[in-house]
């Protein structure tokens, strides 16, 4: 069988690395989006952490998928035109390839580098696919290339990356899924549950430090990319739920006062003073069916694992 894949490169609508830390290190409460996380390295540590025996979500998840795959299938029937904002190693739709059987797939992801490899993968392995990989911020769009074929689409988001968003921001994304996936079209979404506060903060600060480096290589990318004088032996890694909003919460937090420049600004931070990396939000299936329904989409069925660690929602438009 020939293989296919066309790349399509969306990046230079994203916001540059350097304006972004400038404007997050300018407010009063210091932060820089997640999404900064994934370059090269960062997209291999975020890889490295779901292999972390604390880290429960990839494992609990790709058995969900794995042992639903076919009644998945029966449910959205084949041949859809597959799309995956965000899809990192790809390694969750390996589960769903063969019993969806569809038409194309659109691996879409920030990192460029690191999408070329992963969408040549499943080209590798799955010959018979083709793959229309997909290179851009999908925070702010979800382009479909004009050479994907025209067929009703499924939205695959794994992960719990809706968790990054606030719950604003994730209607606002799943809404923004619903106008890109038309009439017809169904979204199937990993979702973290509202657990135990000791399993969430073991999560994060895995005993191998996986999680700790990945949150500490935004500031070698700081560095490196943006030219900032930002030494990352002068951070360290801190993560913790906070119950109250029902988020796990990454910051880093500075070891000592200290001034960082950049494209000749200064931006001082104390001993302790937090630049706030990302959220992970947790939801209950009943607040999140209720936050998927404020954005139009309808749910089909969802799956939990016996112990309600995870769940995975099928939804449609």
């Amino acid at each position: 069988m020939s293989k296919t894949i066309t790349f399509h490169d969306y990046q230079p609508q994203i916001q540059s690395l350097k304006s972004a830390v400038i404007a997050g290190l300018s407010k009063a409460d210091k932060a820089i989006p997640p999404k900064y996380f994934y370059d090269q390295r960062g997209s291999e540590l975020f890889s490295e952490i779901c292999e972390q025996p604390e880290y429960y979500p990839p494992t609990v998840e790709r058995a969900i998928l794995r042992n639903n795959s076919e009644e998945i299938s029966e449910l959205t029937g084949t041949d859809r035109l597959v799309l995956e904002p965000g899809a990192g190693s790809a390694t969750k739709i390996r589960l769903l390839l063969e019993p969806l059987q569809p038409s194309a797939y659109l691996p879409m992801d920030i990192s460029c580098e690191y999408l070329r490899y992963s969408a040549a993968e499943i080209v590798d392995d799955f010959p018979w696919l083709p793959v229309h990989a997909v290179c851009v911020d999908f925070t702010h769009s979800i382009p479909l290339p004009e050479a994907a074929p025209k067929r009703h689409k499924l939205a695959f988001f794994p992960g719990s990356s809706i968790g990054n968003f606030t719950p604003k921001e994730a209607c606002h994304f799943l809404d923004m899924v619903r106008e890109t996936i038309k009439p017809g079209g169904m979204l199937l979404i990993g979702v973290d549950t509202k657990k135990s506060t000791d399993i969430l903060n073991a999560a994060y600060n895995d005993a191998a430090g996986m999680t700790a480096a990945f949150n500490l290589n935004l500031l070698h990318r700081i560095r490196d990319e943006a030219e900032a004088d930002c030494d990352p032996e002068n951070f360290e890694h801190q993560a913790f739920y906070n119950q109250e909003r029902g988020r796990i919460e990454m910051h880093l937090i500075s070891r000592c006062r200290q001034t960082l420049h950049l494209n000749g600004n200064e931006f001082l931070l104390e001993k302790g003073e937090s630049i706030h990396t990302e959220n992970s939000y947790k939801y209950s299936p009943e607040e999140f069916i209720a936050l998927a329904s404020q954005a139009g989409l309808h749910l089909v069925k969802h799956w939990l694992d016996e112990e309600a660690l995870f769940a995975v929602y099928l939804l449609k438009s």
